[in-house]
């Protein structure tokens, strides 16, 4: 259990420290990954949604057994980004940073279905 609490509280607070400062970045974002946003409700949206899973993290890091069945979708919300990034960095659509992005989520997902197996509802 102990895994699972330090993995989930870990990845909670990486996440927002790399989300919430976005949500001041729309700009220079479009400057640094031309073309500029042209739907900012989509990066709202993302950024926002990406902040309540970080949220639900460290939730889950004070009671892992309790909340369990929620390591599941925070399974596939990590491990589905990190198969997107890659798919889109082999195609040459995406940056070689975005791609570094997608590879720490990938190693978050690992360690989340790792947390999903050491904690037994047993414990």
């Amino acid at each position: 259990m102990k895994f699972a609490k330090t993995v989930y509280f870990i990845a909670g607070i990486y996440g927002l420290i790399v989300l919430v400062p976005q949500f001041f970045t729309e700009e220079k974002t479009g400057r640094d990954f031309p073309p500029a946003i042209t739907h900012p409700e989509y990066y709202y949206g993302f950024i926002g949604v990406g902040v309540a899973w970080q949220v639900l993290f460290l939730i889950l890091s004070k009671d892992p057994v309790r909340y369990r069945a929620m390591m599941i979708p925070s399974i596939l919300e990590k491990v589905s980004f990190a198969i997107a990034v890659m798919i889109l960095f082999f195609q040459h659509r995406t940056s070689s940073l975005i791609l570094a992005a997608g590879i720490i989520d990938l190693i978050f997902g690992v360690s989340f279905i790792l947390a999903y197996f050491k904690t037994s509802t047993r414990s």
